[in-house]
């Protein structure tokens, strides 16, 4: 396992028990967010506007309502920022309901184990509802989990740590009490604002400085991660 192991945040302890678990859905459990790197390459084909990946990789994370002010800063106020969001969403809905997007390593088996350890388990992501379900039911996991929180359903967005806390008010655990799974810098933040405990499994864009000086775990797959938590005898 190659892993960056730091110190936990001080804003979780590290010998309180784990009672539940919250995932991030995309780039996390699915292996979505290259489907979406394509889909953005390819909406800027379509209309002949530069988009750099770097740009594009700046949005991993990033909430639907945050993505067009990001491009207008980068490209300025003439860039087709609204159209260009629009087709890369339209592609992206299509390409996604012509297929189930395929499972990312280790998912399974960490679901697998957390159900052997009977933890209660949900998901918050970024992604309105209605995309979240189907993707979650094509995909098998929806079942899984005992709830999910979206980010059609809370006021401000990962960076902020809102839906982490709207999903503890329904676990009805302390976030002490919770590991987060997540794969953006963005969620990370999130998780760590609302005062969990998290565990960073980096996708498509290697951790930000800011994020590993909170001090969290970051580790290259979730089998690492699973391995860290039965290592970590925090679930008994």
């Amino acid at each position: 396992m190659s892993t960056l192991q730091q110190p936990r945040s001080k804003t979780a302890s590290p010998s309180a028990p784990i009672l539940a678990a919250i995932f991030d859905m995309d780039g996390l459990m699915l292996d979505s967010e290259r489907l979406a790197l394509d889909c953005w390459k390819e909406a800027a084909g379509r209309l002949g506007a530069p988009l750099h990946e770097e740009a594009i990789l700046g949005m991993v994370g990033m909430h639907s309502s945050k993505t067009q002010a990001w491009l207008t800063e980068r490209f300025g106020p003439d860039y087709p920022s609204e159209h260009i969001h629009s087709l890369c969403h339209e592609i992206y809905l299509e390409r996604s309901h012509a297929a189930p997007i395929p499972l990312k390593t280790g998912v399974l088996e960490l679901l697998e184990w957390l159900e052997t350890n009977h933890v209660p388990k949900a998901v918050a992501t970024s992604t309105r509802r209605h995309i979240a379900l189907h993707h979650l039911e094509h995909a098998g996991l929806l079942k899984r989990f005992q709830f999910i929180v979206c980010g059609d359903e809370i006021s401000h967005p990962k960076p902020a740590p809102d839906i982490y806390l709207a999903a503890l008010t329904k676990l009805g655990i302390a976030a002490d009490n919770c590991i987060v799974l997540e794969d953006s810098d963005f969620g990370v933040q999130a998780a760590h604002a609302a005062g969990c405990r998290v565990i960073m499994v980096p996708d498509i864009k290697t951790p930000t400085s800011e994020t590993r000086k909170l001090g969290i775990p970051i580790v290259e797959s979730l089998h690492d991660a699973l391995e860290l938590l039965e290592k970590s005898g925090d679930i008994n």
